[in-house]
């Protein structure tokens, strides 16, 4: 059996440098890879490029390594809730490619199969197609989208074991899955992490083919987006 686990974030992120392209998962703040983006803050490395729906929160998440201008290129679905990643686009301090939300997913997932890219129909005559092949198929356009290509992908799963394999929980499933395998080094952070055998294999989400490290996160505030509350009856 090959054992991928780690003792620590620092020790799943080795190898990290300036000038990587990043995938993290999460949806928000859902999901997210808090504890790897803590090192990467702390690491202090600069000029990336980060592949996400969206950049988290001013004060969270990757919002944290927009404040330190650690990221020159955002590949995102939307701006979300983040006040900075919105100043820095309009400022053009910040580098944004915009694609659409199920884009971004099918590119990560084109990777993880080994496709080097997909046709959809999706952005079909507008700025996303700009300079993109097209194609007509059955009357209908297409525009050529290339997969992704990325140094690490950061994912955040609920459990998984030492030997990588991988289940989520809820909706902080989202683009973790389709991240897994679809960079040259995984780094999968659990909230618990079991021996082998221990999870039904049934409940797998992720087989820890896709995974290279997988290590038991410190700490996990789970922070809410938007907290929306009724009043009670």
């Amino acid at each position: 059996m090959i054992n991928k686990k780690v003792n620590n974030v620092r020790e799943a992120l080795l190898g990290v440098t300036n000038n990587m392209t990043f995938m993290l998962g999460g949806f928000g703040l859902c999901g997210i890879p808090e504890n790897a983006i803590s090192e990467l803050v702390r690491l202090g490395i600069e000029n990336l490029t980060c592949i996400s729906n969206n950049a988290g929160i001013d004060n969270f998440g990757l919002g944290l390594l927009l404040q330190n201008k650690q990221i020159k290129k955002m590949i995102s679905s939307y701006v979300g809730e983040n006040d900075e990643f919105e100043r820095q686009m309009l400022s053009g301090e910040l580098e944004v490619e915009l694609i659409p939300q199920g884009t971004l997913a099918e590119k990560c997932r084109a990777t993880q199969a080994g496709f080097p890219a997909f046709y959809t129909p999706a952005g079909f005559g507008t700025e996303v197609a700009v300079g993109k092949e097209t194609r007509d198929f059955d009357g209908k356009m297409y525009v050529l989208e290339p997969a992704f290509k990325a140094d690490f992908a950061f994912v955040k799963a609920w459990k998984g074991d030492a030997a990588g394999n991988l289940i989520f929980k809820g909706t902080a499933r989202n683009f973790n899955p389709s991240m897994c395998g679809a960079a040259k080094i995984t780094v999968a952070e659990v909230e618990e992490l079991v021996p082998v055998g221990a999870l039904d294999p049934n409940q797998i989400h992720t087989p820890g083919i896709f995974v290279q490290r997988i290590f038991q996160g410190e700490k996990f505030d789970k922070r809410i987006e938007q907290r929306t509350v009724r009043k009670r009856s």
